[in-house]
């Protein structure tokens, strides 16, 4: 069972009166739990700090939010086997990476395991290359929504409909291999402002950005209700987030955009949103 707990600070002042004893240090619980991450590179989160663990390809940062969680949540055992650019599919299999192969995921979790988290779906559905086609000279023009949500067909809630059947095997896998686990389910969060964007600094059409928004809640919602169908718990970290969307100034965004500000890859959280991440983590996990 996870013990949650922070750092207890004993309070010494210097004594008027000597008869007054000082008070005693706030004793810590005891380290337990084994928690195991599983993710792509929301969770991995490049660049954001020092590249840790392997295989390199994975460009797992040491200040990412699975390790802050660990840190908070003072777990015993930790294991961080996300990987940048993995889909649902590396949760089952191997992944190659461009600096070595990442083992499946699911391997990791056992008997033992209390708590794991899972950030994965996004690369199914491809937001993040969607991202980049999207890309205009004009905001009056927007080629994604029309070219994908045409002829009476959305291609993109199509893409979110097929990536549904594969986050329940996961989360079927999962709850086979760690029996004793909470599972939390790691939304995405919010990436995009409300309004119509902020072209030319994020150049998106007007309708793009309410298109990918969109898309993007209906994601997360589906991830929501993919945990609570299997006892999980979920994590929403598109609330805590909005308004640290890509179009504010690099002192307030949580995610970067095409030209990071922040030491981040592009279209992906920074430090400081990994850190709103973790926190909202840890109270799904608590």
């Amino acid at each position: 069972m996870l013990v949650a707990g922070g750092i207890g600070f004993g309070v010494y002042r210097a004594q008027q009166d000597s008869a007054s004893p000082a008070p005693s240090p706030v004793a810590l619980p005891p380290a337990s739990g084994k928690y195991v991450a599983l993710g792509d590179s929301y969770t991995s989160s490049p660049r954001t700090g020092a590249l840790v663990g392997t295989p390199p390809g994975c460009d797992r940062s040491d200040n990412n939010y699975p390790r802050l969680v660990a840190a908070q949540l003072r777990v015993a055992e930790f294991t961080d086997v996300s990987c940048s650019g993995a889909t649902t599919a590396n949760i089952t299999g191997t992944q190659q990476t461009a600096n070595g192969t990442n083992q499946p995921q699911l391997d990791s979790l056992d008997d033992a395991t209390t708590l794991v988290t899972l950030g994965i779906g996004g690369n199914d559905v491809g937001f993040i290359g969607l991202a980049h086609d999207c890309l205009t000279q004009d905001p009056a023009v927007s080629p994604c929504k029309a070219k994908m949500a045409s002829g009476g067909r959305d291609e993109l809630a199509a893409r979110i409909t097929a990536t549904t059947p594969k986050i329940d095997r996961v989360l079927t896998e999962i709850h086979e291999r760690a029996p004793k686990a909470k599972i939390v389910v790691v939304g995405y969060p919010s990436a995009l402002p409300d309004g119509g964007g902020c072209w030319p600094f994020l150049p998106l059409g007007t309708a793009d950005v309410a298109y990918l928004r969109d898309a993007a809640a209906k994601f997360n919602d589906m991830l929501a209700a993919q945990a609570k169908a299997h006892g999980a718990h979920y994590a929403d970290t598109a609330t805590p987030s909005k308004g640290h969307d890509m179009c504010q100034k690099a002192a307030t965004k949580w995610v970067e955009d095409l030209v990071p500000s922040s030491p981040a890859l592009s279209l992906h959280p920074n430090a400081n949103g990994e850190r709103a991440m973790a926190d909202a983590v840890t109270s799904a996990a608590s």
